[in-house]
């Protein structure tokens, strides 16, 4: 399936993915996490949210790191006019040359907790922004956590149900969409399900199909010959 557009889901995996392969280089050039941060003048934690995929994170401090190992002009090349449409009536435009086009397909092992998890960030990232939005959304959750103590104080859950409480109430949210175990547990703990609209649901549940077939990222330059 190609798109031109890009949604929650696709966002997200395609940071996981950039982070992921700026672990492996890290590794790869035998570098530690407290050697390279104290390098770059970052924090550990930092780097970690980096190699995370943190879509909270500053794009600048991806492109230290992408510097640091080497990759910075990646990104250069995105901030360039390389891949810039040519105006129309110029000789570029008239080339009889095929126009250059870059694809990259994006997918998911449909079989892998990785997906699994992917999906469960997107669920909660739309429902934490609506939660932001609304603050009655947000006492619902509260109320809805409230009453799982009430009703099963003893419950395993228990420990992650007050964390939500806390959560909730100090509007704390980064936390649970990192990529850590803990946050996944909170994230399968979660309250969230209770806040989404059906059709917002859906709508990342569509995505998650999407990804599963693999999303073609068209990167036609318009221009040259038609």
């Amino acid at each position: 399936m190609t798109i031109s557009t890009s949604t929650v889901l696709l966002e997200l995996e395609l940071l996981h993915q950039l982070g992921d392969r700026l672990r492996r280089l890290r590794k790869e050039q035998g570098l530690g996490t407290v050697a390279l941060a104290e390098q770059l003048g970052i924090s550990r934690p930092t780097l970690r949210a980096v190699e995370a995929g943190d879509p909270n994170t500053a794009i600048g401090t991806y492109l230290r790191v992408m510097s640091a190992l080497g990759i910075g002009a990646e990104l250069a090349l995105l901030g360039s006019d390389a891949m810039r449409p040519v105006t129309k009536g110029t000789a570029a435009a008239r080339s009889p040359r095929p126009r250059p086009s870059v694809r990259v397909t994006v997918s998911a092992n449909p079989g892998s907790s990785r997906l699994s998890d992917l999906q469960s960030l997107a669920l909660h990232s739309e429902a934490l922004r609506l939660i932001k939005q609304d603050d009655q959304l947000r006492q619902r959750a509260i109320d809805t956590v409230s009453t799982w103590l009430h009703k099963e104080a003893h419950s395993r859950s228990a420990p992650l149900w007050h964390e939500w409480e806390r959560i909730l109430t100090n509007k704390t949210f980064r936390q649970v969409l990192g990529r850590s175990a803990h946050a996944q547990q909170l994230r399968q703990a979660s309250p969230m399900p209770t806040v989404l609209p059906e059709e917002v649901r859906s709508k990342v549940m569509n995505e998650v199909r999407q990804i599963k077939t693999g999303l073609v990222l068209d990167g036609s330059i318009q221009g040259g010959a038609p």
